[in-house]
């Protein structure tokens, strides 16, 4: 796999029974491996698994659901397969049954030729019944549960329930979890042992069928909707036994009544749009100070004179917009919005201007407030969530930018965190005056000098907005200080050549 990272755009890593298991645990590497390797363009990793145990429990669901990795699991399970189920039980006092259904199993795949009913005669009744029953029992007791999540044991990504019928897809996680009762209890100790085996045969039909017609007995329903759920009925070939019919309706009813997640995304842009005129506050709000005679720009004028009327109403707009875009990621990580919004290009630029609008104004609170000296500076122990949040929304781009020179300087300075590192370099310049140790003060030197240099890079892109270089500007005196204090040092030097490094003490 590492030697195909960069020369192909997807991999597909398959595997049935345990090594379902193994094909998922793969899959779940190679999703991180390329996360942390940043690889563009992106590769697609797509997992099937065919009758695989259960991987995780909700901790890990929650993770896989955290990184928008659901849709890269396809899950699929025969109606009465018992082994998907095995793992949402008590298994404890029925090891031995198992290890020998396994043996079991790894016979029949290694004698394909041979019918599955005539090697189904080697386990014995008992062994069927028992595990049967007892998956059975513990299923239902767990659908029936206040909290589910208590199960040691949790689906992530998308479940496809096939039978002699077809396939329906379900990916709430409470109905996946109805499915493989309701499903299971039309079957028998037999059927839980033999299905396990029939993937292929499974797989086949579904393909034929797929485009196949189907025949309502009772008309077409009105609304898409309801034909959608007798269709998923159907498929399910649960239409003719109750009261299992009706659960089963009930539960696709309740997968199809989900988060509605393009709806969400729907509404989301509505708000958005009603939240604009505060964004454009702020934006009219930044024009004046970067045209004020006082020349302190858009972060010393909100830092210095907050408690002013007009900075009152910037901050209350201030804190709208944080609650709307808090809420934003609190819905697509509870995974109530598309699998893809993160990456759609109407949300991912609306939030980056948002950071390099209104982040300037989080740091001057910050430093305004005097939460430097509770917490410490503001890019380890200030910083919201929601920026890093949109740093990486605007780094994963599916498209990149093209890099072309500016013209002029930048309507937002492009480094949304640029005035938290000059209240760091100012500590720094205020220190490297005081500092007695030689080796701190070379490396507060050291700092300040990066940090120059990073900053006339901006500059020299014309990546800063022009508020940065305002005469009376935070930036702009701190530059005038760090030339005072070159001078002073490069007239010293001749006379003391070790001050620099430590030799002479001054």
């Amino acid at each position: 796999i590492a030697d195909l990272i960069g020369k192909v755009k997807s991999i597909v890593i398959t595997g049935q029974c345990i090594g379902g298991t193994t094909a998922s645990l793969s899959a779940l590497f190679l999703l991180c491996h390329l996360l942390s390797l940043s690889v563009y363009p992106p590769m697609s990793v797509l997992c099937i698994t065919f009758g695989s145990p259960l991987l995780g429990n909700e901790a890990l669901h929650r993770s896989i659901r955290r990184q928008r990795w659901g849709e890269n699991f396809c899950h699929v399970v025969s109606k009465h397969d018992i082994m998907p189920r095995l793992l949402l039980a008590e298994i404890v006092n029925h090891i031995p049954h198992i290890q020998a259904l396994l043996q079991f199993w790894h016979c029949c795949m290694a004698s394909p030729h041979l019918p599955v009913a005539g090697l189904s005669s080697q386990v014995s009744n008992d062994l069927k019944h028992i595990l049967f029953h007892s998956v059975l029992k513990d299923l239902e007791l767990l659908t029936q549960a206040d909290d589910p999540s208590e199960s040691l044991f949790w689906p992530f990504g998308s479940y496809v329930f096939c039978c002699q019928e077809g396939a329906i897809c379900v990916e709430n996680v409470a109905s996946i979890m109805k499915m493989m009762h309701l499903m299971m209890a039309t079957g028998s100790p037999n059927q839980s042992i033999e299905d396990h085996l029939k993937y292929g045969d499974y797989v086949a039909k579904v393909s034929r069928q797929f485009l196949q017609a189907r025949n309502f007995e009772e008309g077409i329903p009105d609304s898409s909707y309801e034909a959608g759920v007798a269709l998923a009925l159907q498929s399910s070939d649960l239409t003719d036994k109750e009261p299992v019919a009706v659960m089963a309706k009930e539960c696709l009813q309740m997968a199809q009544h989900g988060d509605k997640p393009n709806l969400n995304a729907a509404n989301l842009a509505i708000k958005l749009s009603k939240i604009v005129p505060y964004r454009a506050e702020i934006e009219w709000y930044k024009a004046c100070c970067d045209e004020a005679d006082d020349q302190l720009g858009y972060y010393d004028s909100f830092k210095l004179t907050g408690a002013s009327r007009r900075e009152g109403r910037v901050n209350i707009n201030r804190h709208r917009l944080a609650q709307f875009w808090n809420s934003v990621i609190h819905m697509l990580e509870s995974n109530k919005l598309p699998h893809d919004f993160d990456r759609r290009g109407k949300w991912v630029n609306a939030s980056h201007f948002y950071k390099l609008l209104v982040e300037p104004l989080d740091i001057a609170d910050y430093y305004r407030t005097g939460m430097r000296r509770e917490r410490g500076h503001y890019i380890e122990h200030g910083r919201e969530r929601r920026y890093e949040v949109f740093d990486k929304w605007w780094r994963e781009k599916s498209v990149p930018e093209e890099e072309n020179k500016r013209s002029k300087f930048a309507s937002l300075t492009q480094d949304s965190c640029f005035w938290a590192k000059v209240e760091e370099a100012k500590e720094w310049l205020d220190n490297v005056r005081s500092e007695r140790d030689a080796m701190k003060r070379q490396q507060l030197w050291h700092k300040i000098d990066n940090f120059e240099a990073y900053a006339r890079q901006l500059i020299y892109n014309k990546e800063v907005s022009k508020d940065v270089l305002a005469k009376n500007s935070s930036f702009s005196r701190w530059m005038e200080e760090w030339k005072e204090m070159k001078s002073q040092v490069q007239q010293i030097t001749p006379l003391f050549p070790g001050f620099m490094d430590g030799k002479v003490v001054p």
